[in-house]
């Protein structure tokens, strides 16, 4: 009898725990199936209130996919919301890459939800490299590059003969061939879906609001700038520093090149890709998500570079007061990413099971 009652007070305090853990109010209620998730769309911020304000990345999603179902999610940033209908849950994980680690892991481990078969879109704004593409543009990413797993010395005390104080861990110089086998450092996604995904949205045409072009105009050295927003294949840097100008924006090519294999090429910046990523991976290895069903994307709301003629710090400064290309890199997250949801969703009896790809 004591061991009965022993184990019965064993499973109300864990009970108890659940319950508070995931918001339930009593350990009471019924045992309910997990609800099934087919899509999770993952933002970073919103700016002030859910709806009928100043857009961050949540409240588009949150308005036209009517998302009306409330999960509260206290043991993270911002809690759930839910269209039950069609299966689409969205989230906002904080910005940074220990908010967007924590908040993936503890959806993937909530016993609300089942997530096996759930499709993952990050849908953020970037930082964009003006050789890359423009403002308003939207690029989908193979490799995803942490930038703050390093080892740096301050550039006034580097050799004569480096160009940067900044280089792998583990490693004696930058870009050192003998490079250790990567531990967090760059993460790949299923190339075949990403594939899939750009051949699907590359033809769209992404709105070209007012006020771009004058930005646009100002990169005369980058062709790829001045062009109107548009749908590429480019790769993600990771990194908590806001960083900007020249010199940095080298150092996050030569990054990416150098831990891809030089199979990756450096297009968005922002801070909690890999992060987000390496929480799925660990997911991924207890059944609780699949890692090849991960989307990225990101649309570029600021150059990572000034124009001729402006420099770093009076540019960064100036970004700071408000974003040149805000309001259409969220809206191009929006209409990309739904392109990719609803063809996803509309075909769901295939997609469940079958990951999609390029026919050939």
């Amino acid at each position: 009898m004591q061991n009965s009652f022993t184990a019965q007070l064993r499973f109300v305090f864990g009970a108890t725990v659940l319950a508070l853990m995931f918001g339930c109010s009593s350990t009471s209620q019924p045992h309910t199936a997990p609800i099934e998730v087919k899509f999770v769309v993952v933002t970073m911020f919103e700016i002030g209130e859910d709806t009928g304000d100043k857009a961050g990345e949540f409240q588009l999603w949150k308005e036209r996919q009517k998302l009306d179902t409330r999960f509260e999610f206290k043991h993270s940033h911002h809690d759930l919301y839910m269209n039950q209908e069609t299966g689409v849950l969205a989230m906002v994980t904080g910005i940074g890459t220990a908010h967007s680690a924590g908040a993936a892991m503890a959806l993937g481990l909530d016993p609300r939800f089942d997530l096996s078969k759930a499709y993952w879109l990050v849908a953020g704004i970037a930082g964009i490299d003006p050789e890359d593409a423009s403002i308003g543009s939207a690029a989908w990413a193979e490799y995803l590059v942490d930038g703050d797993l390093a080892h740096e010395i301050d550039a006034r005390e580097i050799p004569s003969d480096w160009n940067t104080g900044y280089f792998a861990r583990h490693t004696s110089k930058p870009n050192d061939p003998k490079k250790p086998t990567p531990k967090g450092e760059v993460f790949q996604l299923n190339a075949e879906l990403t594939e899939w995904a750009f051949q699907l949205t590359k033809d769209i045409e992404l709105p070209d609001f007012e006020g771009l072009e004058e930005t646009r105009a100002l990169y005369t050295n980058h062709p790829n700038a001045q062009k109107k927003p548009f749908v590429l294949k480019g790769d993600q840097l990771a990194a908590m520093t806001f960083w900007h100008g020249d010199l940095l924006n080298d150092w996050a090519n030569d990054w990416v090149h150098y831990w891809s294999d030089g199979n990756g090429e450096f297009v968005t910046s922002a801070m909690e890709d890999t992060g987000t990523f390496m929480s799925l991976s660990f997911l991924h290895n207890i059944g609780k998500v699949d890692k090849n069903r991960v989307m990225v994307l990101r649309t570029g709301s600021n150059y990572t570079v000034p124009p001729p003629g402006v420099s770093a710090v009076d540019n960064l400064l100036a970004e700071n007061d408000g974003y040149a290309g805000l309001d259409a890199s969220l809206e191009s997250a929006y209409i990309v990413g739904t392109k990719v949801m609803d063809t996803i969703l509309a075909d769901w009896s295939h997609y469940a099971d079958q990951i999609p790809k390029v026919k050939p």
